[in-house]
């Protein structure tokens, strides 16, 4: 039965390089987070100004807080890591949300099979890992990096907007 199920495009990873590597303009902040509550309030902060097509990329070691991070942003106490299913993707009033954990890809492309372009295209994208995608990466994106501090629960996130993003870590940052 034809019309049942929506037309996919065709894979576009050329085209999705050449946007990546597109110039943008890029702001940077530092941001000490105390306790989870802190990091909490960051991702609820970034999660309110969050629209469909942006790309949320978050990085950090092991234990980092990633996963903790994207369970605020969404909005969610138990949200699963896709560690295993490599992505879970949630409904919400302001678009879809996928979930990305790219920890276990072996090259870039296999992001294609999850269909990382459509997530790019019509959802907000929370990707764990980013840097597994290599040049598929989109230029245009807010990057959180998470790093340990010296208490058990603190962290320190820097955040470097790009495109869209540079005009808003001002108001992230309150």
């Amino acid at each position: 039965m034809q019309g049942c199920r929506r037309r996919r495009r065709p894979l576009q990873p050329a085209a999705m390089r050449a946007i990546a590597n597109a110039p943008r303009p890029v702001a940077e902040r530092r941001l000490a987070l105390p306790d989870e509550a802190a990091t909490a309030a960051l991702a609820r902060r970034i999660a309110s100004l969050a629209r469909p097509g942006d790309v949320i990329a978050l990085a950090g070691d092991l234990g980092s807080g990633k996963t903790f991070f994207a369970r605020a942003f969404i909005g969610e106490a138990e949200v699963p890591s896709p560690t295993f299913t490599l992505v879970q993707i949630y409904e919400r009033p302001v678009g879809r949300i996928w979930h990305f954990d790219l920890y276990r890809l072996k090259q870039a492309s296999e992001a294609i099979e999850l269909d990382i372009e459509d997530a790019f295209a019509e959802g907000i994208s929370l990707i764990e890992w980013p840097e597994r995608l290599g040049s598929l990466l989109p230029a245009e994106r807010l990057d959180v990096a998470l790093d340990f501090a010296a208490e058990p629960q603190a962290r320190v996130a820097t955040l470097t907007g790009r495109g869209r993003w540079a005009g808003l870590l001002d108001e992230v940052a309150t």
